[in-house]
């Protein structure tokens, strides 16, 4: 299945065509690929030859055991739409049991056809941080260091202990040296140049052992350096993962195991600075080393744990966590106090101390750096924070305030238990939007969608590109809708297509826009031609509009979503009157409306779409309850009975109420059904969409005008 997976990362940087010619709808969906995707990679396809007949009876195997798997998959389908398109797929693979061999080699050259897309394809989905999985630290990494820094803790004791037998050794041949016999022999002679010889040998060895030891410091500190460089990396990340969360990236908050990473480095390194100290003369290089290197990971285990807002409202409250990851080893005594302050892109880009000059003023702008021991961590929280005012920089042509980045810095003074001087640390928040008022709430929104999925590792703040291809475009709306939705369900190709026909205003353009250029000005300064709001407002209201109302629709596949009209005129034009598709508006923000075949007078066909529904028509009465109530409509695309479909999302009749009033129930209706035969309707003012608070168009009330009046008066 692992092919499989790396194929589904790569689907939506597809082209419609391209994934058309590998998976042929009416040969092999690739519905089939998915539902099969682990037992399809477990066989033999490679083997297949169309010329040999005698693997004919495997194909057949093969064609059976794939059209009784889908069949079976379908039955357990909990959704209606999945079960009876994999039904009708089972029932097409059919087509095959005359010429099995077919199947064979054409499952075959798919699955070859895919592996040559991988390896020809080096596009990611999003932006990745520039790391290798072995640059990552790793427990192994930190257990070999500590066994080189315990085999140099192991050379100092026994040199430490050769040491004093040296010494002994030599008191005890100074001893003999003194000794006069009267005779004039020496019978020490031959004994103190035993002595003599031993004391040579142990001198050797305290020597070696001495090389030995440094050189093993050498290395310890290299080693160091290499797992705090990895470390660096993995801190960093962590922050990167942390920024794409933003548009929906999957992203593991946990720092626990940084956190014990850090804390290993921090002691190895106290470890090496004592052994260094032991040594009796100084090697400036190596203490030069640990010096850096312990300034180093003091002041990177500095990290914004719970970012700020990155939309803040002047005024308005907001709150923002810091954790420090060197805690449990901050000196006791003087508690830790740091400071946030709001500084704006020129100031991020020469960061080295802090700003002198204020662009913003904060409130309730400190907090204690406090541990918590159950969770064994070390945080400030910052609660009840507002910006009071904001200094703005002089704004160059079109550009607007929501549009100006400010980041918001965290500093403080530290010192480490063991370290003699005090640190300087400090770190910036995520890239944050200042602004006024609610309305700029969306405009600010997309600066920073933009920013987030476009900027790149190491950026100098808080630049980003201009245009950027449509493939990582559409990869950033799918991730931010899917995630925004909560669905797993995403946009199409189709849907892909229409999106990128409306944000380049080229409906008839029926070609791969991958590599097309979207600029920012197409994704939110100009307005969509002849509407009044941008491509990202108009799509942030379709996302917002299927999150709060449309979600359980929408994952289980039941609305095309975003398609043009043309493609609806081609989908629909051959299919039999009452059949219906939902689609998201193009014409207005955060709408749904259904398009539908109906007869014209002359005895043809037409195609018809509902004036669409927006968030307050689906707060009044449910979508499913508006479809059962069309009745001109009959049939969800293809052909799925829509009662079959949408009957789960009914709502149920409520019995009469208590106290002999007559029940009220709102129905929609369309078209010539939604007339002024209402007396209701003539007698309620309202604008030209809605009447009484509801639909004009698309509704009405179906209750009896004197028995309202009559229930009233009651």
């Amino acid at each position: 299945m692992a092919q499989w997976l790396l194929m589904s990362q790569m689907l939506p940087h597809l082209s419609h065509e391209t994934l058309s010619n590998l998976y042929p709808p009416n040969a092999f969906p690739i519905e089939v690929r998915h539902f099969l995707a682990e037992w399809i990679e477990g066989q033999r396809w490679d083997d297949f030859v169309l010329e040999n007949v005698e693997q004919k009876i495997q194909a057949q195997t093969l064609l059976e055991q794939t059209i009784s798997m889908l069949q079976s998959i379908a039955q357990q389908a909990s959704s209606v739409v999945d079960k009876m398109k994999l039904m009708q797929i089972s029932k097409n693979m059919t087509i095959f049991q005359q010429q099995p061999l077919q199947f064979g080699v054409m499952v075959r050259d798919i699955l070859k056809e895919e592996r040559v897309l991988l390896n020809t394809s080096a596009q990611p989905q999003f932006q990745q941080y520039p790391t290798t999985e072995s640059s990552f630290p790793n427990m192994q990494d930190l257990d070999h260091l500590v066994l080189k820094v315990l085999e140099v803790q192991d050379i100092r004791q026994k040199m430490h202990q050769l040491q004093a037998d040296l010494n002994w050794e030599r008191q005890n041949y100074e001893g003999l040296q003194g000794a006069i016999q009267p005779n004039g022999l020496d019978p020490t002679q031959s004994e103190s140049q035993k002595l003599q010889s031993h004391i040579q040998q142990l001198e050797y060895n305290v020597n070696a052992m001495a090389t030995k030891r440094l050189r093993l410091l050498k290395e310890c500190v290299d080693c160091l350096d290499q797992c705090q460089t990895r470390l660096i990396s993995s801190l960093k990340a962590w922050r990167w993962d942390q920024h794409k969360a933003t548009i929906g990236q999957p992203f593991d908050d946990n720092l626990n195991t940084l956190q014990t990473w850090c804390e290993q480095l921090l002691g190895v390194n106290g470890k090496l600075r004592q052994e260094l100290l032991l040594i009796g003369e100084p090697i400036l290089e190596l203490k030069e080393r640990l010096g850096k290197l312990l300034q180093v990971l003091i002041q990177s285990s500095l990290l914004v744990d719970r970012q700020p807002p990155q939309v803040i409202k002047t005024q308005s409250k907001f709150s923002t966590t810091v954790r420090y990851l060197l805690g449990e080893k901050v000196a006791p005594g003087k508690p830790v106090l740091l400071k946030a302050q709001i500084i704006n892109e020129i100031q991020a880009r020469n960061l080295g101390g802090v700003p002198s000059d204020n662009v913003g003023e904060l409130i309730n702008n400190t907090a204690v750096l406090e541990h918590n021991t159950s969770s064994k961590s070390t945080c400030a929280t910052f609660r009840n924070m507002s910006i009071k005012k904001i200094k703005r920089a002089d704004r160059k042509g079109s550009e607007s305030v929501t549009e100006e980045k400010f980041a918001l810095l965290f500093s403080t003074e530290i010192t480490i238990t063991g370290c003699d001087t005090p640190y300087k640390i400090q770190m910036i928040s995520l890239p944050v939007v200042v602004i006024v008022h609610g309305s700029q709430d969306n405009n600010a929104l997309a600066t920073i969608i933009w920013d987030c999925a476009f900027s790149e590792p190491d950026r100098v703040p808080f630049l980003v590109p201009e245009r950027v291809p449509w493939r990582m475009m559409y990869s950033t709306l799918n991730s931010k809708f899917t995630s925004e939705v909560m669905t797993q369900h995403n946009l199409d190709q189709y849907n892909q297509h229409f999106l990128a026909q409306k944000i380049f205003d080229k409906p008839d353009f029926g070609d791969d826009f991958s590599n097309i250029l979207v600029s920012w000005a197409q994704f939110n300064k100009e307005v969509l031609p002849g509407r009044p709001f941008t491509f990202w407002q108009w799509f942030e209201g379709v996302m917002e509009l299927t999150k709060k109302h449309l979600k359980e629709y929408w994952s289980e596949g039941l609305i095309f979503g975003f398609i043009g009209k043309q493609h609806l005129h081609l989908i629909l034009n051959d299919r039999p009157n009452g059949t219906f598709l939902l689609r998201f508006s193009d014409s207005e923000i955060g709408g749904i409306t259904i398009a539908y075949v109906s007869a014209t007078d002359n005895g043809g066909q037409k195609i018809q779409n509902i004036q669409p529904f927006t968030k307050r028509d689906l707060e009044i009465r449910s979508l499913g309850d508006r479809i059962r109530d069309i009745s001109h409509i009959t049939h969800l695309y293809p052909d799925f009975p829509k009662h079959d479909v949408f009957k789960k999302f009914y709502t149920e009749l409520q019995p009469s109420p208590v106290g002999g009033y007559i029940p009220v129930s709102l129905l929609t209706k369309v078209g010539t059904d939604a007339n002024s035969d209402s007396p209701l309707a003539a007698a309620l003012p309202g604008s030209p969409h809605s009447v009484g608070g509801f639909s004009n168009t698309n509704d009405d009330m179906d209750l009896d005008i004197e028995q309202l009046l009559q229930t009233l008066s009651n």
